[in-house]
């Protein structure tokens, strides 16, 4: 093997390495955090400016169960099975001075909401045939029934929640 190709084939895996380990953390990380960088303008204005920040919430797909075969049916229950998503709902910080209006100390007032978890299914479909399953006393012959569809629903799941807070110093 030449040199040239030892040293691609080195760039190449050692490439492939600092992907690997780098796209694991992010994968195990439930939020992303946002800050809004205000402070150019503080120090253009010459005042002071409220913090502010947020976080959002990296959507996780989770594997649908499969269908469910059901005795008296021809097909199985949920023909489009429901998907389950795991995340959350955004979450913002925001932290901002008063001025006292006799002297030159701030206090603060803040609102955290942190990132909430959110779990969503999304909807699903099952159906059943026109048919019954083969029938012993009809010489193993299926009868006819009325065709059935229904759309599984989909669902929401979360709890939200937020802090208001006031007090001396910024």
């Amino acid at each position: 093997m030449k040199s040239t190709t030892r040293g691609t084939l080195a760039a190449v895996v050692t490439g492939v390495a600092a992907a690997v380990a780098s796209a694991a953390p992010a994968a195990a990380v439930g939020t992303v955090p946002v800050p809004v960088p205000l402070d150019g303008i503080e120090k253009s204005l010459n005042i002071e400016l409220p913090k502010l920040g947020g976080e959002i919430p990296v959507p996780m797909p989770g594997a649908p169960e499969g269908p469910r075969y059901v005795e008296g049916r021809l097909i199985p229950e949920r023909v489009i099975p429901q998907l389950p998503v795991s995340g959350g709902l955004p979450g913002v910080g925001l932290r901002a001075p008063l001025p006292h209006i006799l002297g030159d100390d701030f206090d603060h007032v803040g609102v955290h909401a942190p990132a909430s978890d959110l779990r969503t299914l999304a909807p699903g479909l099952t159906l059943d045939a026109p048919l019954t399953p083969p029938n012993p006393e009809g010489f193993g012959l299926p009868e006819p029934k009325l065709p059935q569809a229904g759309v599984l629903a989909p669902v929401l799941q979360t709890v939200p929640g937020a802090d208001l807070v006031a007090g001396p110093g910024l």
